[in-house]
């Protein structure tokens, strides 16, 4: 999402660390362990209200005109030709399995339009209300741009269906012109690909039409706003409209490193110079994995603090006590004069929600698109299955449950927000009893949507209506039995971790006392590690004498 550019270098920093900022996995058909294609998105902004959106299918009047409200702040930006039908929308997956996501690069802040009308969010749910395959929805948001005028800064879009995964980067052209410079590569079908707020798209092929679509001024734009002198063949799309600089580097692409380092252990060690700032060769925009890629593997992707790499977090003083994986906002501070920084890792604390799409192309579209979907944090959130033709949002994910700054009982998103922000001041005591609810759930799920899709198919072959009420029936059932576990969990741990000691458990229960009203208990303290630097830093002062 958007990356805010300052002038100068020490500013650049502390914005673009700062910056609302999100993560796209995408992975092939042939490269995932079930012929799907799979991508995954955190919509990641500090103070956003995360809930489920719904855009049901609809016939349209000639000569209707659709309102246009950036997606960020609601501002209104103008109108725009209603298409003649549209089609369902469920989060960011339409009924087709279409599914859109994005990170935002910022890239050039010359070229940002404030009169254009298509921001890069409506772009999205426009383009998904619109389209049956990926390379369809390409062409609706860039001609939209085109017609109307692009409002946003630099933007990376994953767009995807059952059969093929596309990224598509995306830059305007300036204060009063319409259109924007694009490039769009489809992602191999035994590959893997990732982008995380920093342009990713370097050369590209422009004499291979199936696999690479352009904007026909890509290149003689960048030469007429002087990015860009050499010959065409040598002209990178990221160095030209978004050069790289540290943030870029250490809170973006290393990201891309850490979701690479997970499936090729050998791309990993070979660009961890380069996520270090000691190369300069850029990752490859896709790779090949070791092994079969899942959709659990991906949600857990979703979760990464960098765990067990150079770039753990969990180990220094800023982590505290409990080995806490997050760092409190902004990422970037100063002491005596110097700027410093913090890890910015996958999985984040201000994330408004999170999904990890699963597109099939071997069922029908109601039953072959499921988006598996969280609200806050992945790391603390649980994904619940969403079928793609649901078109009842489940209560607890609906956008009337609580807002911004209400908080409510029956809203998802303050219920995960509620239970995260008690496990992580002591992340390392509580947080093996949120992982023993969130496995139970999610093995729950990927154990039923066997039996589940079965009972759809059966369904379907009788009447196709059937099957898409039965799944947004189960569609509402999952996520309202998690969201009643997460309650139950909250519960437990306000009643288990009170006061900073510890209740013992025995068979996942409190144990009762055998007389009187004083639980058995442990008082764990500290761990030894953290005591032997508080005594570094204090010496005597507390020595018993």
């Amino acid at each position: 999402m958007i990356k805010k550019l300052m002038l100068t270098a020490c500013l650049v920093v502390a914005a673009c660390v700062n910056g609302w900022s999100c993560t796209n996995f995408i992975v092939g058909k042939k490269a995932s362990a079930d012929d799907s294609v799979i991508v995954s998105y955190s919509a990641d902004s500090y103070g956003m209200f995360g809930f489920l959106c719904h855009y049901p299918a609809a016939v349209h009047a000639a000569g209707t005109m659709r309102n246009i409200y950036e997606w960020d702040t609601g501002k209104y930006l103008g109108q725009i030709k209603e298409a003649k039908q549209t089609y369902n929308v469920i989060g960011n997956m339409n009924e087709f399995q279409v599914t859109i996501g994005e990170t935002t690069f910022g890239g050039r802040p010359e070229l940002v339009d404030t009169t254009g009308v298509m921001d890069y969010g409506s772009l999205i749910y426009v383009a998904l209300q619109r389209s049956r395959t990926a390379k369809e929805a390409i062409k609706v948001m860039t001609d939209l741009v085109k017609e109307y005028g692009y409002y946003s800064s630099g933007e990376s879009f994953t767009i995807a269906d059952p059969n093929e995964a596309w990224i598509m980067e995306m830059i305007g052209k300036g204060p009063g012109v319409k259109g924007a410079v694009w490039v769009a590569v489809r992602i191999p079908d035994d590959c893997i690909a990732a982008h995380a707020n920093q342009s990713r798209i370097h050369q590209f092929d422009m004499n291979d039409k199936d696999n690479c679509l352009y904007s026909p001024d890509v290149i003689s734009f960048a030469r007429e706003k002087g990015y860009f002198d050499g010959v065409n063949k040598d002209f990178s799309f990221a160095d030209a409209y978004c050069p790289l600089d540290f943030s870029g580097l250490r809170a973006c692409e290393a990201r891309v490193w850490s979701f690479y380092n997970m499936f090729s252990k050998v791309t990993g060690q070979a660009y961890l110079s380069y996520i270090q700032g000691e190369s300069k060769e850029p990752m490859p925009l896709y790779i090949k994995p070791d092994r079969k890629v899942s959709v659990r593997d991906i949600q857990h992707a979703m979760r990464d603090h960098y765990e067990g790499t150079p770039l753990d977090i969990t180990n220094d003083m800023g982590a505290g006590a409990f080995k806490m994986p997050y760092r409190l906002s902004p990422l970037t501070f100063e002491v005596d004069g110097k700027t410093y920084f913090n890890e910015r890792p996958i999985s984040t604390q201000q994330s408004g929600f999170v999904f990890v799409s699963q597109m099939r192309s071997t069922m029908p579209d109601a039953i072959g698109g499921v988006l598996w979907f969280g609200v806050d944090d992945a790391n603390m959130t649980v994904f619940t299955p969403v079928y793609c033709n649901t078109d009842k949002v489940p209560a607890s994910y609906a956008e009337g449950e609580g807002d911004c700054v209400t908080f409510s009982w029956n809203s998802a998103f303050w219920i995960y927000n509620w239970v995260a922000d008690m496990i992580r001041p002591r992340y390392s005591l509580m947080i093996d009893d949120m992982r023993t609810v969130q496995n139970s759930l999610e093995d729950m799920y990927a154990d039923a949507q066997e039996g589940i899709e079965s009972t759809a198919m059966k369904l379907y072959t009788q009447d196709p209506q059937k099957a898409k009420d039965f799944l947004t029936n189960y569609t509402g059932m999952a996520a309202q039995t998690a969201v009643d576990s997460w309650k139950k969990l909250g519960e437990f741990l306000i009643v288990r971790y009170n006061d900073g000691v510890v209740k013992r458990v025995k068979n996942g229960k409190i144990v009762r006392p055998e007389t009187g009203n004083t639980a058995p208990l442990d008082r764990p303290g500290y761990p030894q590690e953290f005591l032997n630097e508080v005594v570094k830093a204090t010496g005597e002062r507390y020595l018993v004498k």
